[in-house]
């Protein structure tokens, strides 16, 4: 680093769109002093205190591109969007499903690959079926990796 460059603080940014752990990742960036930003489109309206709400229209993908326009090196965010993650790691950002899974280089071709073959038998008349009940295992697996990354530590994925 040069004298005179600066370094932007870790921020977490959650793709809150219908995203189940809004609060958990609140409550983790305001224990660690970490910004956190909240960005959703105009059907959705939620305020956390300990983070700032961003809102956008409504649209294909307009909170998906201001996220990543705000997006630093090192950045978390939140987000179950498989093309928005892919997005997050082009920008060396460091993106985390909500059940606690982390996206990387290695594992985000295959799922780009099986959303685009899901996509491909919903267009042609198939049926898939969706996702199970959402389980308190599921937010408990988030909430130990989100708090090992902001400690800059593996999430052992």
């Amino acid at each position: 680093m040069q004298s005179g460059e600066s370094v932007e603080a870790m921020k977490i940014l959650i793709d809150a769109d219908g995203c189940p752990v809004v609060n958990e990742t609140v409550k983790i960036a305001v224990h660690h002093h970490l910004q956190c930003l909240i960005l959703c489109d105009t059907s959705h309206h939620i305020q956390k205190d300990g983070a700032q709400t961003m809102m956008f229209d409504k649209g294909a993908d307009s909170v998906d591109f201001a996220l990543v326009s705000l997006l630093q090196k090192g950045d978390i965010v939140i987000t179950q969007d498989y093309g928005l993650a892919a997005m997050c790691l082009a920008k060396r950002a460091i993106p985390i499903h909500q059940d606690g899974v982390v996206y990387t280089d290695e594992n985000i071709e295959g799922l780009l690959m099986a959303r685009h073959m899901a996509h491909k038998v919903r267009r042609g008349g198939g049926r898939l079926k969706g996702p199970a009940k959402r389980t308190q295992k599921q937010t408990d697996q988030f909430v130990e990796c989100l708090e090992k990354m902001v400690e800059n530590k593996s999430c052992g994925q």
